[in-house]
């Protein structure tokens, strides 16, 4: 097993990237109307969730470490939010949907796991 040096070598930080990309992606089709709403909004939570991953990793207690988890889990239930009502708008597919949703679980159980073994 490979020695984790830094929060890049986190694998739930690397699914948290990619779902930033991907939220990227499908914002990018949403009415120029919801460009500072729900856009902003959605690509703010999912940023949010590798940002504090990597923040987190970087302080010097686990303690610390756990609270910025639970920020970033916190920023998982936000998106998820964002993403059923702009699903309930039809702004997103329901192949979209169903993707988001689920490396969002996907993630979130990461997320959970990390910090139970912390």
């Amino acid at each position: 097993m490979e020695r984790i040096r830094n929060f890049r070598d986190l694998e739930v930080w690397k699914l948290g990237k990619a779902l930033v990309i991907l939220v990227y992606q499908v914002t990018k089709g949403f009415p120029q109307q919801e460009l500072y709403g729900l856009v902003s909004q959605m690509r703010r939570a999912a940023v949010s969730i590798p940002s504090n991953i990597a923040e987190g990793f970087n302080r010097k207690h686990n303690s610390e470490y756990r609270q910025f988890l639970y920020i970033a889990l916190g920023s998982c239930a936000e998106l998820e939010t964002h993403i059923e009502i702009a699903c309930d708008l039809n702004l997103l597919t329901g192949i979209e949907t169903d993707d988001l949703l689920e490396q969002l679980d996907h993630e979130s159980k990461m997320l959970r796991n990390l910090i139970k073994r912390l």
